[in-house]
């Protein structure tokens, strides 16, 4: 009988598709619960879960009360053992997945699955090191670190695989995080903590997220070029996150956000750091407005929906429609992917497959790459 830990922080992801970037602390949760924002974690950790449904009578779960684990375990069918109870009236922090951490390695877990972002991957490790085999269901705004799985699926399977011993090897993946409120300013500083212990299995393991390098500001205007002559009149672009589209905002003169999603038409600004429900807006009942997305790949990576762009969500994806997402990236950024596969980790089980296939990647004024795209 293999022993798994189960530890979910319920309010990871909050605030991503309403343009907070994280969900740290009680008063931006207070703020993602008057935008609309509904948990994400949960249901996400049920996925993963389900996955686990084959090893029933071959593994015992220990989680914590209420929506900590012991609500997900329940949900996906498992019969989980409560090492203690939290105080349901009040919001969990990062002591409790501390606290949590530690009581399962007293109990001899073979494997710590935790859902969440890099906070939560932080808690873990600083309550138990390198010292037990951890895996993150993903589920945070941010996920910066190589600990978590590319998708809650993949997680669950690999979670499936190991506790399975059908994968023995692990390996040490760094856990990283960044300041929360710098980052909603604008302001990346990512910082190592240190590495937790996970299966070793990189078609299933997100690797971790890689900067943008100087040498490709050329591609750069490169690509802005190509976006302007592509640019439909009247039509509206939404230009997602990060380093790269914020040097392509700014080539193409717009006032955008690094670190937000932007809405630019006719070559003018019409909203900056968009929330999700403000794209169902502009975009009209049922996608009447013609529209496209720009997005880019998550350097090291390879995501182009699912980290840190949570404001393109399903529903503004299906609205806008496949056929009008674009997807740019250097070919440096591409190079460092070694091949591998595009991925989109969205929420949607429907909208990741409708994703999934072959995409073309802008690489140059006048050059294209045709990628595969995975889930």
């Amino acid at each position: 009988m293999k022993r798994v830990g189960l530890i979910v922080n319920p309010i990871a992801g909050m605030g991503g598709r309403c343009g907070l970037k994280g969900t740290d602390g009680a008063e931006i949760y207070a703020r993602a619960c008057d935008l609309g924002a509904e948990p994400e974690a949960p249901g996400r950790t049920v996925i993963a879960l389900q996955r686990l449904r084959a090893l029933d009578d071959r593994i015992q779960v220990l989680t914590v009360s209420g929506d900590m684990g012991e609500s997900e375990a329940r949900a996906a069918g498992l019969e989980p053992q409560v090492l203690f109870a939290t105080d349901e009236e009040c919001l969990t922090t990062g002591d409790d997945t501390k606290r949590a951490a530690r009581a399962m390695v007293d109990a001899g877990v073979d494997l710590i699955l935790f859902a969440g972002g890099d906070g939560t991957a932080r808690d873990v490790y600083t309550a138990v090191g390198d010292g037990v085999v951890s895996l993150g269901i993903p589920a945070g705004c941010k996920i910066h670190s190589g600990v978590y799985g590319i998708t809650p699926r993949n997680a669950g399977d690999l979670a499936a695989l190991y506790l399975g011993g059908r994968v023995k090897a692990v390996k040490h993946a760094e856990v990283m995080d960044i300041d929360e409120e710098a980052f909603r300013h604008g302001t990346v500083a990512a910082e190592l903590f240190g590495y937790l212990t996970v299966p070793a299995d990189e078609t299933r393991v997100q690797g971790g997220k890689a900067g943008r390098m100087q040498s490709d500001e050329s591609a750069l205007n490169a690509i802005s070029y190509r976006l302007q002559e592509m640019a439909a009149p009247g039509a509206l672009d939404i230009l997602g996150t990060g380093s790269t589209l914020y040097g392509l905002k700014q080539r193409l003169g717009i006032d955008g956000t690094l670190l937000g999603v932007d809405v630019v038409c006719d070559g003018a600004l019409v909203a900056a750091d968009v929330t999700e429900k403000d794209l169902l807006e502009l975009l009209g009942p049922g996608g009447s407005v013609e529209a496209r997305i720009v997005v880019t790949v998550i350097g090291g990576q390879g995501y182009i929906f699912g980290r840190g762009n949570q404001q393109i969500s399903p529903r503004v994806i299906e609205r806008v429609g496949r056929e009008n997402i674009v997807v740019v990236a250097t070919k440096q950024k591409m190079a460092a992917l070694g091949g591998r596969p595009l991925l989109v980790d969205t929420g949607s089980e429907k909208v990741n497959k409708l994703l999934t296939g072959y995409m073309r990647v802008i690489v140059g004024s006048n050059d294209e790459i045709v990628v595969g795209v995975s889930d």
